[in-house]
């Protein structure tokens, strides 16, 4: 079974889904392929924009999205989220660094600090020293990384992931793929497992 994880720590819906995957993956006994996505790159490819643009001003709407957001918090015992004061943030050399660490023996680890740098640290991860600091502190080797963002191939490798996960019909982030059937959102996490178990039956 081939199942794929499209995802930018720019969405804090990006982060829900990394911190619930690893539930799925003990129940089903498979394993998510991240695939690092630049998300400005998928909306200028798709028209699309950010929740937050989209339904700026609609009465009641941030309202009720808290509420479920509390509601999603709770059912998966997470308890350590806290909305970044710098967002929206930048994440082009984060997802570079993705593509790079994906290429070393780190990637998981990577992946963990900079999720929690940015959505459970505050920090400002647009920040060149601030993403080296987090990758140190996370035992990583940050220069190393922040060289690696510069390689012309990883950065083929991002442009090609975005237009790829575009063509099969991504328009946002968190995305998912059980082979090839898609899933949109973290709350369609409890779908993916459905059919994660039925393709497997």
């Amino acid at each position: 079974m081939k199942l794929e994880y499209h995802f930018d720590f720019a969405s804090p819906n990006c982060y829900y889904a990394h911190k619930v995957i690893p539930a799925i993956e003990q129940r089903t006994g498979e394993k998510f392929d991240y695939v690092p996505i630049l998300l400005g790159g998928v909306f200028k490819l798709t028209g699309n924009r950010s929740p937050m643009e989209q339904f700026a001003g609609v009465r009641n709407k941030s309202e009720y999205q808290a509420i479920e957001t509390g509601r999603f918090e709770r059912r998966h015992g997470i308890a350590d989220f806290r909305m970044n004061p710098h967002f929206p943030v930048h994440t082009l050399h984060l997802m570079r660094g993705a593509v790079f660490a994906g290429k070393q023996g780190y990637f998981e680890r990577y992946v963990d600090a900079v999720f929690a740098g940015m959505w459970e640290q505050e920090r400002n991860m647009a920040d060149p020293e601030v993403i080296a600091g987090a990758l140190a502190d996370a035992g990583l080797p940050a220069g190393e990384i922040m060289a690696g963002t510069q390689d012309p191939a990883i950065k083929k490798m991002l442009i090609d992931n975005t237009g790829s996960s575009v063509e099969r019909g991504c328009f946002g982030a968190p995305t998912f793929f059980v082979n090839e059937e898609i899933f949109f959102g973290k709350d369609r996490l409890r779908e993916v497992e459905d059919e994660i178990r039925s393709s497997s039956a």
